[in-house]
């Protein structure tokens, strides 16, 4: 489909780069919308820049591994890893 100087297909909107600078807040907004995926601007029917809506849903760190590691019954979390456990005033650097 072409529109006045842009070309839309599957949600990408190629456009010149004159007809951009013209309705550039607007186009924004569209992506904004995610009316489009991306807006290409050309040049001579050559593509200079190619615009995506930003990002917004960051994943939550917490719990993204939950259900990926397997811990056996047995096996005691809790309990001290080191059966001889060094004082803070036995650690010598120099060693």
């Amino acid at each position: 489909m072409t529109i006045e100087g842009m070309h839309v297909s599957e949600a990408v909107l190629e456009i010149n780069v004159t007809d951009f600078k013209a309705k550039c807040l607007a186009l924004f907004k569209e992506l904004e919308a995610r009316r489009y995926t991306k807006v290409v601007v050309t040049r001579r029917g050559k593509p200079i820049a190619e615009l995506a809506p930003a990002q917004t849903e960051v994943p939550d760190p917490y719990g993204c591994l939950a259900g990926r590691a397997i811990i056996p019954r047995e096996l005691d979390l809790t309990s001290p890893i080191l059966e001889d456990v060094p004082e803070a005033e036995s650690y010598d650097p120099g060693r």
